[in-house]
């Protein structure tokens, strides 16, 4: 996939960077999205990988994605060469959860709307902390 294909998807698997804290407290998850990418082509679903970064001193779990290009987002890890769907994943105090081919990932399941180089798309997502946030980028 090219540079400018995974920037354009990037909207579409991204947990926007800088999601709200919890309170007012220094030791609140902070949490921000890098590398964001679904891999062409793209057929009725597919996988999608990042890294979520906690810069914060309390652990976090990320409990769902929502996104305008399938109204089924699924959380999904691998362990023992195993693919399950799950209710969360932890995402480590001043740490990462990486989602990535091969291991945790985000499985999006009948896509409604085939993402296209250079076009916006939305998503949403939520963690345990009950941190809610939108993004929309190119």
């Amino acid at each position: 996939m090219t540079r400018g294909a995974a920037s354009a998807l990037a909207a579409a698997l991204a947990l926007s960077a800088g999601l709200g804290l919890a309170g007012c407290s220094a030791a609140a998850p902070e949490l921000k999205v890098d590398g964001a990418f679904m891999p062409q082509p793209v057929g009725d679903m597919a996988g999608g990988f990042l890294t979520v970064v906690n810069e914060g001193d309390t652990a976090d779990r990320l409990t769902s994605v929502t996104s305008s290009l399938s109204d089924d987002v699924e959380l999904h890890e691998a362990k023992d060469g195993k693919m399950r769907q799950v209710t969360s994943l932890a995402v480590p105090a001043n740490g990462e959860l990486k989602l990535e081919r091969g291991g945790d990932h985000l499985m999006f399941l009948d896509i409604k709307k085939q993402p296209k180089q250079g076009r916006r798309s939305t998503s949403n997502s939520t963690s345990r902390s009950r941190n809610r946030s939108g993004s929309s980028s190119p």
